[in-house]
């Protein structure tokens, strides 16, 4: 259980590092992350970091696309966590 913990940790930092290089990316005019890559990722167990991502970064908060697709990624996650410990 613990790795498991971890692992998502892990990767809800690396998702929301990849809203931060988006966001450098987009400023300085160079390659871009797609805007299908950060919702998959989002959706791949990462929506808490792409939710702090946006906001720490302030990207995609405009997007009509993230303001409803990442708060569903997040209550996804919940539900599924939560039926993850409620049915061992």
């Amino acid at each position: 259980m613990n790795v498991l913990i971890i692992a998502l940790a892990v990767w809800n930092i690396i998702v929301m590092l990849l809203f931060g290089i988006d966001k450098l990316k987009a400023k300085k005019g160079k390659w871009r992350v797609s805007e299908n890559t950060l919702v998959l990722c989002a959706f791949c167990a990462g929506s808490l970091g792409a939710l702090f991502g946006m906001i720490l970064f302030s990207h995609k908060t405009q997007n009509m696309k993230f303001k409803l697709l990442m708060p569903i990624a997040f209550v996804l996650h919940i539900a599924i966590i939560g039926w993850f410990f409620l049915h061992p």
